[in-house]
């Protein structure tokens, strides 16, 4: 395995935050995940570049209960790590339970409920020493109070051992957060992101003979692209370690791959790079010399992901606060996904229906065919691209004064516009929403072979968080909504694609 064979980001699209461990030959990777159901994805590879999802860690209301939780709210960056036959998984709910762990002798699960934990803020991190102990950091306080505790913890049982003690404040910038510790070669080494997760983030580390320090700080971030505003790729940081089985330390970290250098509508994804020891001790990544690049999306292969009811909705798939299973079946209407929108709409800071992918490619389609007759004023399904609630754009069908008619919903902020266009009272309606890099394009056909392209497009800006806030990326998928009524008209989905757009690079 060698750098020159990394094409980054290793795993695209919204999926921020990462944390690895290894297992034997095996690496085990997980993220963030917000206002998203189920929590905290996980991946699986064998060389840290080719990554499979192999399931969830919370995939039970009891573990996660997300229904009433804000966008860019809900699962903040968790930590994964292995210790004597067990898996850890630690993270926060914020504005939810806090601070938790579950555990797991396997990584697809089934994964235990939450063992909470009292103290700190977010991103807690789990190390284990070589002596057996366990200890529990995380940040504590807010901006530039943030800061770094550590205690002790009894991983069995979840109970806590010694008082909270304030290890580390990090460089000079606020959110010293996202901390890793780790033993390597006799040394303990505190690693932490600084600067806020935009175009100042960096990881930051220090290294001390004790857990518990005091710290030698290293003066100069370890990873960062803060100083080099034109390379394609920013926002570095928030990484995590790992050792392969011949030695060579990697990274993995978050990054963002903005839209004419400003918007980011695919979010923070996963990076891989490959660590550097300089002969003083200290683990070196990228500290503005560029050297972490992305792929020219223009040379990938197309990769087609469909859904099909043999396959039902497989572990890349995910859903708005909830999944409520009564609200979708592959087996009403044999060949369709049939989905029954609730009251909720993707205005609301609720559980509306929406079954999403990550959007992974700046340059992407996805359609489906769509048999659905709408009665009830308002009540709509088609397709949706999600940043949160204050971007987003819906394109499908509708009933307006007792006619079904074709819709274009773009919400920006608080702003709101709707766009309609003709189209037949019944029978499946074919739906397609394109984006060329820079804009979202929206068309359809009612018979599938003469396609509408309606003139109003939607630019990326829209749906980054740049502009309409949050930690997320956009996804996209099926939505339906009864628009107020619980007991929306059926909506039957056939034949759903995303893929990539072979082409010119941005």
């Amino acid at each position: 395995m060698h750098s020159m064979n990394v094409r980054n980001p290793v795993i695209a699209g919204y999926y921020p935050d990462p944390s690895v461990v290894r297992v034997n030959e095996d690496f085990y990777l997980i993220n963030s995940t917000f206002e998203y159901f189920p929590g905290v994805p996980i991946f699986h590879s064998r060389d840290l570049i080719d990554w499979t999802p192999i399931g969830h860690v919370l995939t039970r209301q009891s573990q996660l209960d997300l229904r009433t939780t804000k966008s860019s709210s809900g699962i903040y960056a968790a930590t994964i790590r292995y210790h004597a036959g067990r898996f850890y998984m630690i993270t926060t709910d914020v504005r939810g339970i806090g601070n938790f762990y579950v555990t797991a002798d396997k990584p697809e699960g089934p994964w235990s409920d939450p063992i909470l934990l009292p103290h700190g803020g977010i991103d807690p991190s789990l190390f284990f020493d070589d002596d057996g102990r366990a200890y529990v950091t995380v940040q504590n306080g807010a901006g530039y109070e943030s800061h770094i505790i550590q205690y002790e913890i009894d991983p069995l049982s979840g109970e806590v051992l010694s008082e909270p003690v304030n290890i580390w404040s990090g460089d000079d910038g606020p959110w010293v957060e996202g901390p890793h510790l780790y033993k390597i070669k006799g040394v303990y080494y505190l690693m932490t992101a600084s600067g806020g997760t935009a175009g100042d983030h960096r990881e930051i580390i220090a290294r001390s003979s004790s857990p518990y320090g005091p710290f030698e700080d290293k003066p100069e971030p370890i990873l960062t692209h803060r100083g080099l505003k034109d390379h394609p790729v920013q926002c570095l940081g928030h990484a995590d370690l790992v050792e392969d089985t011949s030695g060579q330390w990697w990274a993995v970290f978050l990054g963002m791959r903005p839209v004419e250098g400003r918007y980011s509508p695919l979010g923070r994804e996963t990076f891989l790079a490959p660590v550097t020891w300089t002969e003083d001790g200290w683990p070196m990544i990228d500290n503005n010399e560029g050297t972490v690049i992305a792929a020219d999306e223009s040379s990938l292969e197309e990769q087609v992901q469909r859904f099909t009811p043999e396959d039902g909705f497989g572990p890349e798939w995910a859903f708005l606060r909830a999944y409520e299973a009564e609200r979708y079946s592959w087996t009403e209407r044999e060949g369709s996904l049939t989905v029954r929108g609730n009251a909720y709409t993707l205005d609301d800071e609720a559980p509306a229906v929406f079954a999403c992918l990550r959007q992974q490619h700046h340059r992407m389609e996805t359609g489906v065919s769509l048999d659905f007759t709408p009665v009830t004023e308002g009540e709509h399904a088609g397709l949706a691209a999600r940043l949160n609630n204050r971007g987003y754009l819906f394109w499908g069908l509708t009933c307006r004064s007792g006619r079904r008619v074709m819709e274009l919903v773009v919400k920006n902020g608080e702003e709101r516009q709707v766009h309609q266009y003709e189209v037949s009272g019944e029978g499946a309606v074919q739906l397609r929403l394109r984006c060329d890099g820079y804009h979202y394009h929206c068309s359809y056909s009612a018979d599938g072979v003469s396609w509408h392209e309606v003139p109003e497009t939607v630019h990326v800006s829209v749906l980054s968080p740049e502009v309409n806030g949050g930690f997320t990326g956009v996804c996209l998928g099926v939505h339906a909504s009864g628009n107020g009524t619980e007991n929306a008209s059926p909506a039957y989905y056939e034949g759903f694609y995303y893929s990539n757009i072979k082409g010119d690079a941005l």
